[in-house]
Formats: C-alpha cells, structure tokens, sequence
C-alpha cells in the first residue's frame, strides 16, 4: 500500500532522530552556544561545515557545532520541527518544505546540478520506464529529477511503478536488481556505476535549459535573530574561502565525509558555487527571488505545494544581507 504524503512526513518526525547520526564534534576550543548542524554526505552539504571547523569560524563569531549527518533533507527538517536540530543543509528538492512554513532558508549555498534518472542496462530512455520499478527518496531532489524527467517525456508518476526508499537503499536495490531505474543524485551514483557499469542515465537536471536548482542552510521555522546572524557569517566566511580555495575545500570536504578526494572533486564538478557578494547582489536585485519562484511553481505542478508563495515567506534575505554587511 502506497504511503501517503502526510503519512510519509509523519515518519519521518518520528524517526529524524534515529536516522541521523554523529558525524563528528566541534573540539569546543573556549566554548560558546552550540548549535546542532544537520549535513548530507556530499560536497555542497559538507564542505562549509568542514572549512568552518578547520578556520575557526565557529569560535570566532562565538559558537560551536555538532555536525551531524542525515541521508536526506526532508528529515532534517522534521528534526528541525521536533527539536532534534537547529540548522540543517536541503538540497533543491527539498524546497518545498520551507515554501509550505516547515522552516526558513537562512542561507542559499550552491547551485547543484547533480541529479539524474538513472536505469538498468538495456533501458535506453524515460520512455522506456513506463510500467517499470523506479525507486526514489521521497520529497528529495531525485523525486525533483524524476518529475522533471516525466513531464518531458509526456508522462506523470502513474506512468512508472514508484517504489519510495532512502538513498542508501535506491544504491542497494539498483546494484541487486529490485528496480529497474531510480532518481538519485552524485556522488551516490559514482557508486552505482561501480556496481552496475552498464548503468544509464536517462535524465539529468543539466540538461533542463534555463532551470536553476539551489541548495540551501534551513533553520527552524521560528528563529533565533542573534544565534542566526552569527551561524549565517560563519557560514559566509566560510563561503568566500571556499570560493577561493577550491582544491583545499574539497580536500576539507572529504576528511570531514571520510571519503576518497578524487570521488568528492568528482562530486563538486556537478556544483556552481558563488561568493558571499554575489549572493548578496542576487538577493537584493530579485534573482534569488526568481529561483525560489521557479521551483516553487514547480512544486505546485507536483501537487507538492497547493500555491506558490512569495519566497520573503520562507527565504530571510533581510539575514543575510544585513549579516554580511558586518
């Protein structure tokens, strides 16, 4: 039987904490207010919090995190909504969820163009999905792929068998042949590929013209002005090194995630990152505005949203504007 939605969020409130798990812990060094930062394990989520720790970004604004990592942002957010976490890391397909009031974009952090639909050998096409077994993380970016994937071809999710599973899971029931196709995202498929070379990809968000996907840092829906102004200028301090220190970033990312450097460069290949001034101009001039518009409409399309609000609803520009103006 078919989980609902409402159903679906549901469980995940009540199993955020217990799907998440310490990555690592901020040495402390001298103290200061704690702030718990939920993470996925690639590059755009890793790598601000890990330049961060390794800069002393959080003792400086007087702070200290408790990174923790999660396999998607939907939870996250849920444990944002029950307490469990202060701030966490969405990517675009997530967006939904602070344009429905469940939390509030405190930062935009990249542009991704990491997802895909990927299917078994054999499968040359969307198309030739139709009536087969496509697994997907619910209220992700791999279900943003693969309903972006079907409106193309001229097809709804009733075309296609939809299986819902975490991320971890589409890899292990790709490689063993439980479905036929997935919508997922980089670095996860690097992984699928090695255990299904023929792997195809049928559909890819870089090929959508004119689409813009950004990833964002959320906190709860009702925040903390100060503990946020300060958590925003960590997060743009470490935003401008990034941005001029890309191998090292990377490097940083991938000591932070446990991982090969040569796979987590790979990964940041599929990322268009922007400085704290750009971002800023953006905000002010309505770009941003523009791409939360965008996805929110799409949202609506999915029946993921019932309208498309004004993203001062759920974006806090005024924050980061006035925060990187200090």
């Amino acid at each position: 039987m078919r989980m609902s939605r409402r159903d679906f969020i549901r469980t995940l409130s009540a199993a955020g904490a217990a799907l998440s798990v310490a990555a690592c812990s901020s040495s402390g060094n001298g103290g200061g207010s704690a702030v718990r930062f939920g993470y996925i394990a690639d590059y755009n989520g890793a790598s601000l919090l890990a330049i961060a720790e390794d800069r002393g970004l959080w003792k400086k604004h007087g702070l200290t995190a408790e990174p923790k990592v999660f396999v998607n942002g939907p939870v996250q957010i849920q444990a944002l909504r029950t307490g469990n976490l202060d701030y966490g890391y969405i990517g675009p397909g997530a967006l939904w969820l602070p344009a429905s009031g469940k939390a509030t974009i405190v930062a935009v952090n990249t542009l991704t163009y990491a997802d895909r639909v990927i299917a078994r050998p054999g499968i040359a096409s969307i198309r030739d999905l139709r009536g087969k077994k496509v697994g997907v993380p619910e209220g992700t970016s791999g279900e943003m792929a693969l309903n972006l994937a079907l409106q193309q071809a001229g097809m709804t999710m009733k075309d296609i068998s939809k299986v819902v599973m975490d991320a971890p899971t589409v890899v292990s029931a790709f490689a063993s042949g439980q479905i036929d196709g997935a919508g997922i995202w980089y670095p996860l498929i690097d992984t699928i590929k090695e255990k299904v070379p023929g792997m195809k990809e049928v559909a890819s968000t870089e090929d959508i013209p004119g689409s813009t996907f950004p990833t964002a840092f959320v906190s709860g829906a009702k925040g903390k002005p100060e503990r946020d102004r300060k958590v925003v200028q960590v997060l743009q301090e470490a935003n401008d090194w990034r941005s001029a220190h890309a191998k090292e970033s990377i490097a940083l990312a991938a000591k932070l995630l446990r991982a090969d450097e040569a796979k987590v460069a790979a990964d940041a290949e599929h990322v268009k990152t922007m400085t704290t001034a750009e971002l800023v101009a953006r905000t002010k001039d309505g770009t941003v505005d523009k791409w939360l518009d965008g996805m929110s409409r799409f949202f609506v399309r999915t029946g993921q949203l019932q309208k498309s609000p004004a993203p001062s609803s759920f974006y806090a520009g005024d924050l980061y504007t006035k925060a990187a103006a200090r």
